[in-house]
C-alpha cells in the first residue's frame, strides 16, 4: 500500500521569483522558431557530438560539443546564445550554459532539446 504524502501549497512570492527566472534563461522550440523568422539577434548552438549534430539539427545552428567549450568559436558576447543538446533529460546543454556562462556569454535553454524540436514537426537541416 502506497503511502499518500499531502500536497503543500508552495510560496507564490518564491514561485514567482522561480518562473521569472525560468522564462529569463530557458526557451521553447515553438518560441526559439519564432525567434528565428523574426531573424532576432540570437544564435543558436547545438552542444550534441558531432555525429548527431550531422544527422539532422536546428537550421543555422553551429555544433559546439563539449570538446570545443574552451574555444566556442561561432558564440557571441552581445547576442542570446541559445543552447540544446539531445532531451529534456540530458544535462549537456546546462553544463555547456554553465561554461559558456562564465566566460562572459549570454546563454540560455531550449526546453525539451532536439526531441523537442523534432516532436514540433519544426525545419531540420543535416
Amino acid at each position: 500500500m502506497a503511502i499518500e504524502s499531502p500536497v503543500k501549497p508552495n510560496n507564490p512570492s518564491q514561485a514567482k521569483t522561480f518562473f521569472e527566472h525560468k522564462m529569463q534563461f530557458t526557451t521553447g522550440p515553438v518560441e526559439l522558431e519564432r525567434m528565428m523568422s523574426q531573424k532576432q539577434s540570437i544564435v543558436v548552438v547545438d552542444v550534441r557530438e558531432a555525429e548527431d549534430y550531422q544527422k539532422g539539427h536546428v537550421p543555422g545552428a553551429i555544433n559546439l560539443p563539449k570538446s570545443k567549450w574552451s574555444n566556442p568559436t561561432g558564440l557571441d558576447k552581445n547576442k542570446q546564445n541559445i543552447l540544446y543538446c539531445y532531451s529534456h533529460v540530458c544535462h549537456l546543454a546546462a553544463d555547456a550554459a554553465v561554461h559558456l556562462a562564465q566566460a562572459g556569454y549570454p546563454v540560455m535553454e531550449l526546453e525539451g532539446g532536439w526531441a523537442a524540436w523534432q516532436e514540433h514537426d519544426l525545419p531540420t537541416t543535416r
